[in-house]
C-alpha cells in the first residue's frame, strides 16, 4: 500500500500469502520460492496464478539456489532465463543480487540482468548487507541502473540498522530507493520511518500454521528440517492491515 507516501511491500511465498497480503491492504508483493532458505525463484506456475489472482504490484525474486550471492556462469543463465520467465507472466519486477567473491557488487552481471529486464523495475536484494562495504556497494548498485535497494542496514533488523539506514538513504539521494527490512512489524514500523526518512518499507509479517494433516509419520523427513513436512509459514491479512493501520497513524 501507499499512505502518506510510505510504500509498503509485503513478501510471500504462496498464493495464500499473496492474496491476504493484497486484501490487507498492500499494494505491491514480492513473490519468491522457499523463504525458510531466504527465498528463491518461484515456480512459473505460481508466478502466472498470483498474476491472475492478485491485481497489485507484483515482483519477482530471482534466485536460482540458497547459499551465497556468488554464481557461476550456468547459474547466471539460470537467473537470466528466469527474468525473462517473469517478463513474460506478468510481473511489474524483478529482485536479485550478485556478489563477486570478494562481496563487491558483480556490476557488469548485475547491470545485464537490469537491462534484460527492462522496462520492468529492478531491486537489488539482500545480497547488499552480505557485501563488505555497504557505502562502496550502494555506488556501485547505482551504476547497473537498478531502481532500489533492499537492506537491513547491514544489521540484523532494520531497528538496529536505523543509523546506517539514515545515512544510506542521504547517500543514495534520487539515485536509488533505499527500502527497509528486518524485522518490521506495527510495533516499530513508525520508528524505523521516522529515524531513517525511508519511503519504503518491506515486510515479512508470516505466521506458523500447523498441517491439517490428521495421519503423520514422523520417522521421514523430506527436507534437512524434522518435522517441516507439517509446518509452513503464511501470510494473514490482519498481520497487513494492522501494519498498515500503523504506518497510517504516524503521522496522524
Amino acid at each position: 500500500m501507499s499512505v502518506n507516501d510510505l510504500t509498503v511491500e509485503v513478501c510471500v511465498d504462496s498464493l495464500d500469502s499473496a492474496i491476504a497480503a493484497e486484501h490487507g491492504g498492500t499494494s505491491r508483493v514480492e513473490l519468491c520460492g522457499s523463504l525458510v532458505e531466504g527465498g528463491i525463484t518461484p515456480s512459473a506456475g505460481l508466478i502466472a496464478t498470483a498474476r491472475q489472482r492478485i491485481s497489485i504490484g507484483l515482483h519477482v525474486m530471482i534466485r536460482p539456489r540458497a547459499g551465497d550471492f556468488y554464481y557461476s556462469a550456468d547459474e547466471f543463465e539460470v537467473m537470466r532465463r528466469d527474468v525473462l520467465m517473469a517478463k513474460q507472466l506478468g510481473a511489474e519486477g524483478v529482485v536479485f543480487g550478485i556478489l563477486d567473491a570478494d562481496a563487491n557488487v558483480d556490476i557488469q552481471r548485475t547491470r545485464a540482468l537490469v537491462d534484460l529486464a527492462r522496462p520492468l523495475r529492478a531491486t537489488f536484494h539482500r545480497a547488499f548487507d552480505m557485501s563488505a562495504d555497504l557505502f562502496r556497494s550502494l555506488e556501485q548498485v547505482t551504476e547497473t541502473g537498478a531502481d532500489r535497494i533492499l537492506t537491513s542496514g547491514g544489521a540484523k533488523t532494520a531497528i538496529e540498522g536505523v543509523a546506517t539506514l539514515g545515512r544510506l538513504v542521504d547517500q543514495a539521494g534520487k539515485r536509488a530507493v533505499i527500502m527497509a527490512c528486518g524485522g518490521i512489524n506495527h510495533q516499530n514500523v513508525q520508528a524505523v520511518v521516522e529515524e531513517t526518512a525511508v519511503r519504503e518499507i518491506h515486510v515479512g509479517l508470516r505466521t506458523a500454521a500447523a498441517s491439517p494433516m490428521r495421519y503423520r509419520n514422523e520417522n521421514i523427513a523430506m527436507g534437512s528440517i524434522q518435522g517441516n513436512e507439517y509446518q509452513r509459514y503464511i501470510v494473514l491479512e490482519e498481520k497487513v492491515a494492522r501494519l498498515i493501520r500503523a504506518a497510517s497513524a504516524r503521522n496522524a
